[in-house]
């Protein structure tokens, strides 16, 4: 004899045409969930946790459904509101689409245009992106910026969902989805800091095949050019990070040696908490190029941007030919 249905009928959904509301309500989901709470999206969003709260319980009224929970055990998304989040991210990216097609159609730019950065590409002298926001800005003052930072993957990920629309990464590999144009380089190298015994020695005698036996060298732990020479040179990782910040903490406690960028580590080798190791044998170039996805086809201010890039940085390092 079959069970009965002991499941709670859910509200009826009140949803019907998307207004302008529901997007702005869909606006403030997205915060809370990327924030992991609505405290924590105060700062965010600049507006006061009871209005957040109400607004995410219209949104739950509007859908008929609930999309988080939150009391003593902490904030975290229902099943059907992770489902939400990414259905509002979807819809998201698709109306800053429509909107960037429509100024297209005007011959205009306007709108929001999302950059995401590789970390520590500021320090870098030949890093121009800066150069590249200026030109940019002073092309299309219509055009809010919003710059992210992330791995290598996530903004490759996001340029290919349209969640970024430029992005600059390191040079790993190639996607036949993606458009690959060279910016700039840096170079790479082993540092040890101090409290370390290498940190103290006057000249290490340390090569690749002296660094594969030992046990603390600190690597990144995604697919990377870091990962790609750890696994060609066969280093073994005595520790794993997921940025360069998290490798120069490795390096700074005295335990560990890595691969970090020369103009970043300069600050911590100028206060004597690390060295170069091995500088002319243990060392690396890393490119770093811009990313744009081929289809569909960018809208117009993404175009602009990734064009002021290769004009900015074509004017000190011209790239080499064939890049595309």
């Amino acid at each position: 004899m079959p069970q009965p249905n002991t499941r709670p009928p859910r509200a009826r959904a009140l949803l019907g045409q998307l207004s302008d509301m529901d997007l702005r309500l869909l606006q403030v989901f997205k915060a809370v969930a990327e924030c992991g709470g609505m405290a924590a999206a105060e700062l965010e969003l600049n507006i006061g946790i009871s209005a957040i709260s109400r607004h995410v319980k219209d949104l739950e009224t509007r859908l008929g459904l609930v999309l988080c929970r939150r009391g003593r055990a902490g904030f975290a998304l229902t099943a059907e509101g992770q489902r939400v989040y990414q259905e509002t991210l979807r819809l998201l990216v698709a109306v800053e689409g429509f909107r960037a097609s429509v100024d297209d159609i005007h011959d205009r730019m306007g709108g929001k245009l999302a950059i995401a950065l590789f970390d520590k590409t500021a320090s870098n002298p030949a890093a121009r992106i800066h150069a590249a926001i200026a030109a940019f800005r002073d092309q299309a003052p219509d055009v809010a910026l919003e710059l992210h930072v992330g791995t290598i993957q996530a903004i490759e990920r996001g340029v290919l969902d349209g969640s970024f629309a430029v992005g600059v990464i390191p040079a790993h590999r190639s996607s036949g989805s993606l458009r690959y144009d060279r910016l700039f380089g840096e170079t790479m190298r082993l540092y040890a800091g101090a409290g370390h015994a290498l940190f103290n020695q006057e000249r290490p005698a340390l090569d690749w095949k002296a660094l594969r036996a030992r046990s603390d060298f600190a690597g990144l732990g995604y697919h990377s050019p870091n990962m790609a020479l750890a696994h060609g040179r066969h280093l073994q990782r005595g520790a794993t990070a997921f940025d360069q910040e998290a490798i120069a903490t490795l390096i700074l406690s005295g335990r560990f040696v890595g691969f970090l960028p020369e103009h970043y580590a300069q600050a911590f080798v100028q206060r004597g908490q690390m060295r170069a190791v091995s500088p002319a044998k243990l060392h690396y170039r890393c490119d770093f190029v811009s990313v744009l996805r081929r289809s569909p086809q960018p809208a117009r201010a993404a175009l602009a941007f990734q064009q002021a890039l290769r004009a900015a940085h074509a004017a000190s390092h011209p790239p080499p030919s064939g890049q595309s």
